[in-house]
Parts: C-alpha cells; sequence; structure tokens
C-alpha cells in the first residue's frame, strides 16, 4: 500500500492542498465548518498522519526540546525532569534526554546531536567545561537555559536555588543551636558560582555572629577520591568541630557512612546537616536535618523561561533564584 499524500487528502476532501495544510496547522477560523468536517473525515477515513519534520522544516519549530544532565539518576535531577516534562506536556512539547555522567565530551557530543536535531531549545545541567561552546550555540540563535549549577559564562539564562541565602540560613540554625565549631564539607568551589554561594553564605552567618571563619574548618570533598582530611581524624583533635555541615548529598552520605563505621553517634558525639533531600534522609538511623530545594519546581521554571525565549526573539539575561526550605529532623543537637 502505497503511503498516503497530502494530495490524497485534498482530492477526496475536494479542496486545495494549501487548505488541508492549514486545516492541520489549526489555521481554519475562516473556513466553514462544512469544508472543516470534509477534511476531518477525509483524514480519518484515509489514516493521514502528518510528516513531523516537513511540519517542523515549514514552521521552523520541532515543537521538541532537549534536556541535558549530568547524572540521570539522581533524585533531583530526576524531579526536575519530571517538571521539565510536565509543563512541555501542557504546552505541547516533546522532550529528548541526554544524560552526560558528568563528561565534558560527551555532554559537547550531546548538543551538537540535539543541535542537529533541531530541537527549538535546550535546558542543562552543565559540567561548566563547556561554556564556550554552550554560548556559540546561544549566538547562533539556539535558546539554552541552564540549571542546577552556575559557573562563570553561563549566567545568561539560568534557574537555581539561591544557594547562598540557603547555606546562610543553615548556619545560623546550627548557630541558633551553640555551635561555633561548624565544618563546612565541600566539593571544591573556585570555579563554581553555585558551589561557592554555599560556602559565602556559610561565612557570612559565621561573620555575622563574630564567629571567625576557620579555613581548617573548610574541608573538601571529591567524588572519585572521598575525603581530603578523614572526618574521624577532625573528631580527634584538641579543638574538633561539633557540627558537620555538607554541601552535597553524595558527601552527605559518604559522611554517614564513615562515621557509622567508626561508631561516632549522630548527634550525641557530633551534629550533621545536609545539603538536598531524599525521602531515604527521614528514614535513616537518625533522621538527617537538610537544606531542602524544589527540584520539580526548577524544571517547571526553566522549561517555562525557555519556551518563552523561544518564542520571543528578544530575548535577553535572565537569572530565576528560587527560595529553599530548612527541614528539621534528629541530626543537629542543641549544646
Amino acid at each position: 500500500m502505497s503511503k498516503i499524500k497530502l494530495i490524497d487528502v485534498a482530492n477526496l476532501a475536494g479542496v486545495s492542498k494549501s487548505t488541508v495544510s492549514q486545516y492541520l496547522n489549526g489555521r481554519f477560523d475562516y473556513m466553514s465548518e462544512k469544508t472543516k468536517e470534509r477534511i476531518k473525515r477525509a483524514v480519518s477515513e484515509l489514516n493521514y498522519v502528518p510528516n513531523p519534520i516537513a511540519r517542523s522544516l515549514k514552521l521552523d519549530k520541532t515543537k521538541t526540546i532537549g534536556v541535558i544532565v549530568r547524572d540521570i539518576t539522581g533524585f533531583d535531577t530526576s524531579r526536575t525532569i519530571r517538571g521539565i516534562d510536565d509543563y512541555c506536556k501542557t504546552s505541547d512539547y516533546n522532550v529528548l534526554i541526554y544524560n552526560t555522567d558528568v563528561d565534558p565530551e560527551v555532554e559537547a557530543r550531546s548538543l551538537e546531536a540535539l543541535y542537529q536535531l533541531r530541537v527549538d531549545g535546550i535546558i542543562i545541567a552543565p559540567t561548566g567545561k563547556n561554556t564556550d561552546l554552550i554560548n556559540k550555540y546561544i549566538a547562533n540563535g539556539l535558546p539554552i537555559v541552564n540549571f542546577q549549577l552556575e559557573h562563570d559564562g553561563n549566567e545568561k539564562s539560568i534557574i537555581i536555588s539561591d544557594y547562598r541565602k540557603a547555606a546562610y540560613d543553615a548556619t545560623e540554625y546550627l548557630i541558633t543551636l551553640g555551635h561555633q565549631r561548624i565544618c563546612f564539607m565541600t566539593q571544591d568551589f573556585t570555579n563554581v558560582k553555585s558551589r561557592m554561594d554555599r560556602y559565602l553564605g556559610y561565612a557570612d552567618a559565621l561573620n555575622h555572629y563574630g564567629i571567625p571563619v576557620d579555613e581548617q574548618l573548610v574541608q573538601y570533598w571529591h567524588r572519585n577520591s572521598g575525603f581530603q582530611s578523614s572526618p574521624k581524624n577532625l573528631l580527634n583533635e584538641i579543638n574538633p568541630p561539633t557540627a558537620f555541615f555538607t554541601q552535597h548529598l553524595p558527601i552527605t552520605t559518604e559522611l554517614l557512612a564513615m562515621l557509622n563505621a567508626a561508631n561516632i553517634s549522630i548527634p550525641d558525639d557530633v551534629s550533621l546537616l545536609g545539603f538536598d533531600d531524599i525521602p531515604m534522609a527521614a528514614f535513616f538511623k537518625v533522621p538527617i536535618t537538610v537544606v531542602t530545594q524544589n527540584p520539580y519546581e526548577i524544571g517547571r521554571e526553566a522549561t517555562k523561561l525557555l519556551l518563552n525565549n523561544i518564542n520571543n526573539k528578544e530575548r535577553g539575561r535572565q537569572k530565576v533564584m528560587l527560595p529553599c526550605s530548612l527541614t528539621e529532623r534528629l541530626s543537629c543537637k542543641k549544646l
């Protein structure tokens, strides 16, 4: 059976090809009810399916966006993707998802693949290694919205949590419980503004309450090698920290495992406050107090901004910051 074409629908309905095309693209306000009904019956009788590629070339839109994430298995990432997908469903858009595993080369290939697929725009949680490439695509007219991490040069369109305020509030919470020796456990934040903001919020709170920032209490963790210094050894020092404040969920979980293995009790021996929440955190041996972001809303807001940029050729710089909240559980004690 030969493939049904637009002309076949037009012939059966007794109208021109252009009339059928306008009907299929929703431009039928001027048509009579009889004409619309004839085209509708012809489409149904012939089981005609419009060619989406041909339509996209004609309309200069594919009604598809790309999403590039660093780790698709992360809880916050999955909630963000759900927010993106839900918003797209209400806006008649499709979503293509690429996962980079924090690999800059995979990220670059994903950007190129989506560009070749003629997506209308991209939402990306960037590695920070392809900022120039991303800005090149933006300069070529491809709308791109960043989320999750902010790097130098990617502030043009970004949806991000208010990390500095959240870190300030978390540190202030520990201070009001009587803690002054608060160890901030973080990834390197030299070139990542969103991580830097968490450190600055921590330092802001200490300074506000007249507590000097002790660089010995700023400890580093790496995704591949773990902690630069043993948390257990820190607690054995003459003037040890009374609380840990972790900058990232994997730091929290690895720290918990190390403390449990060393029979160090939370919060009796040391308090713990983490950044980012997962459902399981409430069911740990000691439920963990955490800074909670709203990844679902981040996804919706990122999509809203992207679709606005797609439909608005005079798009400009826009940075949207969403508030976080503190979820109090049992891992922090009053001194």
